[in-house]
C-alpha cells in the first residue's frame, strides 16, 4: 500500500511539474499569461491534493493535524483571492514584495519545524544527513534574508519607510558584514552540533536582509524585487530537500534561476551591476555630486491640451511612453479609449516599454494588458529606439529617467551609460505632468528643455480624458 502510495504520489509530482512548467513559459507573453497562471494554480492545487491524500491513506498525519492544515489553507486562500480582487495596479509592486517575503517565510517555517520536531528517518546515514542539515541552514538563511528584505521593500514602496541618511556611509558595511560574520558562525554550529545555533542564524539572517534592503533606493526597486523572487525559488528549493518534495525543489529552482536571469535584465537595463546596487546605496544619492543633479530649468514650453490635439491630428505616427505616473492615476483604460480613436482617423500607434519603467519588472506591460491594448504594439527599447527619428509625436505619461538624454550626453550624470528612449529624437514630443518633479535618481530632465519638447501638467487620466474630448472635437475617432 505505502509503495502504490510512493508511485501515485510520484505521479501527481511529475504532472504539478508538467503543469507548473507550461505556466511558467506561457507567463513570458501577454496573451498567454491568463491561462499561463491558470496552469500554475491547478500545478498547485494538485500537489496540495496529492499530499494530502497520500499523507492521510498511508496515516502519516493524524486527524487533528489535517484539520489545521486545512483551516491554515484556507485562510491562506482566502487572503489571495481578496489581495487580487482588491489591490490597486499601483500597489501591484508592493504587493509582490509582501508575496516574496511570505515564500521566504514558510521555507523558513519548514526548517524550523523540521529541525525543532525531528522525525526520526531509520533510512537516514551519513551523507543524506549532511544534506539535511545544508538544507536546513539554507532553507533557514535564504528564507529570513529574503523575510524580512522583502518587508523592508514593501514598506518603502508604499511610503512607510524612507531611506535613513545613515545607510548611506560606509558604516552601514560593517554592520552587514558583522551580521554575515554572525549567520556563518551559527551555520558552521549548526552543521557540526545540530540546533544549538538556529536562533542565532535567524537573528543574523533576518537582520542582515534588512541591512541590505534599507540602503537601496527607489530607483533600484525593480531589481530588488526580481531579485528578491530569486531568492524566494532559493529557499523553497531548499525546503523542497528538507521535507523530501520534489516538486517544491523543481518549483522552487525555476522560479530561483527565472528571478535571478531577470535580475541581470534589470541591472542591465539601468547599466547598474548588481554589486552597485546591493553595496552602493541609493542612486540617488549619487546624483548630488553631479552638476548635472541641479540647476533651474531654463527652456521650458508649456501647452494646452488642445495644442496637443491640434498636432495629433496632423500626426502619422505616434509612440506612447507611460510610466508609475500612468499607474498613479489609473489612466490606462483612458489611454486605451485615446489610442482608439487615433488608430481609427488612421494614426499608427505603438508603445515604447522600457524594462525598468514603472516600479517593478513587468510593471508596464500588466498595467496596459488590464485596459486590452493589444500585445503586438508594445515594443521593447531596442527594437522601438530604431522608430523614433521617423515619429511625428511622442505622448511621455509619468515616465521620467527612461526618456532623460543625459544618459548619453552627460559624463557626470548618475545616469550616464543608462540605455534609455530615444524620445528626444521625434519631431514633437509631449510632457504629461503634474509637475516639474525629478524621478527616482533625484536630478533634472534635460528632454523637458529640448526645444521640440512641450509639458502638458495635470493628471494624466483627466488630461487623456480632455484630450479625448477634443480629438472627437476635431473628427478623430468620432466614430469608433
Amino acid at each position: 500500500m505505502i509503495v502504490n502510495g510512493e508511485l501515485i504520489k510520484y505521479a501527481i509530482d511529475l504532472i504539478a511539474v508538467l503543469l507548473l512548467s507550461l505556466g511558467i513559459k506561457g507567463l513570458s507573453k501577454v496573451r498567454t499569461a491568463r491561462e499561463a497562471n491558470r496552469l500554475a494554480s491547478i500545478a498547485i492545487g494538485l500537489s496540495i491534493i496529492g499530499v494530502f491524500t497520500i499523507s492521510f491513506a498511508n496515516k502519516e498525519i493524524s486527524n487533528s493535524s489535517l484539520v489545521w492544515i486545512s483551516i491554515g489553507a484556507a485562510i491562506g486562500g482566502l487572503f489571495g483571492i481578496i489581495t487580487a480582487k482588491k489591490v490597486p495596479m499601483t500597489a501591484m509592486p508592493e504587493t509582490v514584495a509582501l508575496f516574496n517575503g511570505c515564500g521566504g517565510m514558510s521555507s523558513l517555517l519548514v526548517a524550523l519545524g523540521v529541525t525543532l520536531f525531528p522525525i526520526d528517518n531509520p533510512n537516514n546515514n551519513f551523507t543524506s544527513e549532511i544534506v539535511e542539515n545544508l538544507s536546513i541552514i539554507t532553507s533557514i538563511f535564504v528564507g529570513s534574508v529574503t523575510f524580512s528584505g522583502s518587508i523592508v521593500a514593501m514598506a518603502k514602496l508604499q511610503g512607510w519607510l524612507s531611506t535613513p541618511k545613515w545607510t548611506q556611509s560606509k558604516f552601514r558595511h560593517l554592520i552587514n558584514i558583522f551580521l554575515a560574520v554572525i549567520s556563518l558562525i551559527a551555520a558552521i554550529e549548526i552543521a557540526r552540533n545540530g540546533s544549538n545555533a538556529i536562533w542565532l542564524l535567524v537573528f543574523g539572517s533576518t537582520f542582515l536582509g534588512v541591512g541590505v534592503t534599507l540602503s537601496i533606493g527607489g530607483a533600484d526597486m525593480p531589481v530588488v524585487i526580481s531579485l528578491l523572487n530569486s531568492y524566494s525559488g532559493v529557499a523553497a528549493a531548499a525546503a523542497g530537500f528538507v521535507v523530501g518534495s520534489q516538486l517544491l525543489i523543481v518549483a522552487g529552482a525555476m522560479v530561483g534561476a527565472a528571478g535571478l536571469i531577470l535580475t541581470q535584465v534589470m541591472c542591465d537595463g539601468m547599466n547598474r551591476s548588481l554589486i552597485s546596487v546591493l553595496f552602493g546605496g541609493t542612486l540617488g544619492s549619487t546624483s548630488t555630486s553631479s552638476d548635472s543633479s541641479g540647476g533651474e530649468y531654463s527652456n521650458i514650453t508649456s501647452c494646452s491640451v488642445e495644442e496637443c490635439a491640434l498636432t495629433l491630428e496632423a500626426a502619422e505616427r505616434v509612440i506612447i511612453v507611460p510610466g508609475y505616473g500612468l499607474a498613479v492615476a489609473q489612466a490606462q483604460h483612458t489611454l486605451r479609449e485615446v489610442t482608439r480613436a487615433m488608430e481609427a482617423g488612421g494614426i499608427d500607434v505603438k508603445y515604447a516599454i522600457h524594462p525598468v519603467a514603472g516600479r517593478m519588472p513587468g510593471h508596464m506591460n500588466v498595467l496596459l494588458a488590464e485596459a486590452d491594448i493589444p500585445y503586438e504594439q508594445l515594443k521593447e527599447m531596442d527594437v522601438i529606439n530604431p522608430d523614433f527619428p521617423a515619429t511625428d509625436v511622442v505622448l511621455v505619461l509619468g515616465a521620467n529617467d527612461v526618456v532623460n538624454p543625459q544618459a548619453k550626453t552627460d559624463t557626470n550624470s548618475p545616469l550616464y551609460g543608462m540605455p534609455v528612449l530615444d524620445v528626444q529624437e521625434a519631431r514633437t514630443v509631449f510632457v504629461i505632468k503634474r509637475g516639474m518633479s525629478a524621478g527616482y535618481s533625484g536630478i533634472k530632465n534635460d528632454l523637458f528643455d529640448l526645444p521640440n519638447t512641450s509639458m502638458v501638467f495635470g493628471d494624466a487620466k483627466k488630461v487623456l480624458g480632455d484630450l479625448l474630448v477634443e480629438l472627437k472635437e476635431l473628427g478623430i475617432g468620432s466614430k469608433n
